[in-house]
Parts: structure tokens; C-alpha cells; sequence
């Protein structure tokens, strides 16, 4: 298959009809969460009346993600996503932590079906790492982004003016200088980017080049290319020609710095990512000031959070919508 028709049939809607018994429809949307590198680090186990969602801890990015927040995060993305497509199932679910997991587990009871603007959203979201039109968002629009974006024990920031993204852009920068002078940075990166579509196909996970703009092209000419264009002073170029297009920075805080609070960060991104979605609006990460823990300390203090954790940091507006990035067989991910 190759990589256009691989997308096709990854980014969609799938009948609903049987669901209820054949929970593997429900993971489908589930893989569709966000996670970092698109590494997609979960397992799903399918139990009478339950889905468990598990770490899996083989994908980890112990260089961008040390103490696995983002991984963690991620189970929460899929969580939602999962929780979205039962209640359109006719299912409803209950999310809880498992301590002795580390994961999550979804319990089922029957309920109305119930096709969210959510859900439906769910084969549309992408991270569009483009400029944005700019243009002001409704006062409306705040707020459903803002209560999307709430959660229990997770807060949301939303800046606007110009002057507070400009500041935001600085912690960013910050962020690139201290991560493109990491080596073992640079090469997990370059590890998990599918530099083309037969790359991609195969690995059914990964960055696809032409996701951050890039042309499709041989890894070898890939990896040439990072080696020689590839800078903290290049990217800061972008990333502050990216924020001064945005229309809003969201960033999600947690009130505790802890798993459970780490998924249900997770959950509260997934929201916000699809809200905007469902507004027709585009989202990506800018998550560089909360991935350097010494430089996320001080975004904290400009946030004025106090103790509390800055889990994601996300631009949000008008652009285009971009190449999609694969996701693996669910005979992959389901045990």
C-alpha cells in the first residue's frame, strides 16, 4: 500500500454498528490520539466490558521525555479519544488510573449513542506545523476552547496579545538552543522522523518528513540534509514566524506532578486539539519550554503557577491542513 492510500485508510470514520462487541473499532480511534514523536506508546488489552490502556515502555524518548510525562500524557490522548467514539457507540465509558499499571482502564456500561462534534472531529485533527492567517478568534471561541481544555486538576492559559506570545516565543527559542546543542536530542529525533512514504508505510509510526514541511526524499538524503540545515537559529525562525502568526497560545498546567495528573493533562489536550478541530482551527505543539526541566521551572514562574507543572504548550489558529502522519496495524497495539 502506498503512503497516500496507507492515510486514506487510517483517517476515518469507521461503522459503528458493532462496536459495543468489537472493541477493536474503539482502539482504532484511540491510536489516533497525539503522542510525542508520534510514537504511539500504548498497548490495549480487551476484557469483557473493559479496555485496559497500558505503557508501553519500548517506545520511550528518554532524551526529549526523561521522566516519560509526554508517554504518559499520551495514554490520556488515547483515553479520550477512546471515550469519545464509545458514547457515539452507544457505550459510556469510566476512566480510571491503575496504580499497579501505571495505565488506565475504561469501563463500560450501556448508554444513548451520542456522535459528539468531538468525535466527529477525531479523523480531522492533525498537528499543522505551518504559519497560521492570524486573524483574532470569537470571544465564543475562547471560551469552548477554554473549557475543552479544563480537567480535574488541569488548568488552561490562554494568551492573546501580542506581547505575551512574543514572550512565549523566547522561552521556545530558549528551548531549541538547548535542545539542538543535545546530541543524544538530535539523534532520537532523527530516529523516529519517516523521511518518506515507503519509510513511513513501513514503520506505521514516526514524524513523516513532509508533516514539518520538508520534501519526501531517500533517508540517506534526509539525514545529509538535517546535518547540514539542521539549527537552533533555523528553527527559532520558524517557531517565532509560527507563533506571531497564531491566533492563541494555550498551555495546559497540572495542579500535581504525577502520572495520573500527567494522563489526565493528556485528556484535556486531546479536548482542546479536537474543539479547535471541530471549529475548523488548527493546533501544534510548541512544547520546547516545558521539555527542558530547568527552563519549564522558569516558564512556570512566568506563568505565575507556583509548583504547579506546565504539561503542553500549543499554538492555535488558521492554516492548512498538512501531510498526516500513519499509525500502526491495531493487531500491533492490541495484546
Amino acid at each position: 500500500m502506498n503512503y497516500s492510500d496507507y492515510a486514506k485508510e487510517t483517517w476515518r470514520h469507521l461503522a459503528l454498528d458493532n462496536a459495543a462487541q468489537d472493541y477493536s473499532v474503539l482502539v482504532h480511534y484511540a491510536t489516533l490520539a497525539a503522542s510525542s514523536h508520534n510514537t504511539q506508546p500504548w498497548i490495549f488489552k480487551l476484557e469483557n466490558n473493559r479496555i485496559r490502556i497500558l505503557p508501553d515502555l519500548s517506545r520511550r524518548c528518554p532524551a526529549v521525555d526523561p521522566d516519560d510525562h509526554h508517554l504518559y500524557a499520551s495514554l490520556g490522548c488515547a483515553a479520550e479519544n477512546l471515550l469519545l467514539a464509545a458514547e457515539a457507540a452507544g457505550l459510556k465509558g469510566h476512566c480510571s488510573y491503575d496504580a499497579s499499571t501505571s495505565g488506565v482502564n475504561i469501563d463500560f456500561e450501556e448508554t444513548t449513542p451520542f456522535r459528539s462534534p468531538l468525535f466527529e472531529a477525531i479523523p480531522q485533527r492533525q498537528c499543522s506545523r505551518v504559519e497560521y492567517d492570524g486573524s483574532q478568534l470569537s470571544a465564543e471561541q475562547l471560551q469552548q476552547l477554554e473549557k475543552a481544555g479544563q480537567g480535574d486538576g488541569v488548568s488552561i492559559i490562554v494568551f492573546t496579545d501580542g506581547e505575551q506570545k512574543e514572550q512565549v516565543a523566547r522561552y521556545v527559542a530558549e528551548g531549541n538552543t538547548a535542545q539542538f546543542g543535545d546530541s543524544e536530542w538530535a539523534r532520537e529525533l532523527k530516529s523516529w522522523i519517516r523521511f518518506n512514504g515507503s519509510e513511513a508505510v513501513t514503520k506505521g509510526d514516526g514524524l513523516y518528513g513532509p508533516v514539518m514541511g520538508n520534501p519526501a526524499v531517500p533517508r540517506w538524503l534526509g539525514l545529509m540534509a538535517m546535518h547540514f540545515g539542521f539549527s537552533a537559529k533555523k528553527q527559532n525562525q520558524k517557531d517565532y514566524r509560527h507563533i506571531r502568526s497564531s491566533s492563541a497560545i494555550a498551555v495546559l498546567v497540572s495542579e500535581i506532578d504525577d502520572k495520573p495528573h500527567w494522563i489526565e493533562a493528556g485528556r484535556c489536550y486531546e479536548r482542546l486539539a479536537l474543539q479547535a478541530t471541530a471549529l475548523g482551527l488548527s493546533t501544534a505543539f510548541i512544547n520546547q519550554p516545558v521539555e527542558v526541566a530547568p527552563l519549564r521551572a522558569e516558564f512556570a514562574r512566568f506563568l505565575g503557577v507556583g509548583n504547579r507543572r506546565p504539561d503542553f504548550v500549543v499554538r492555535i489558529g488558521r492554516g492548512a491542513e498538512m501531510p498526516r502522519s500513519l499509525r500502526r496495524p491495531l493487531e500491533q497495539v492490541i495484546k
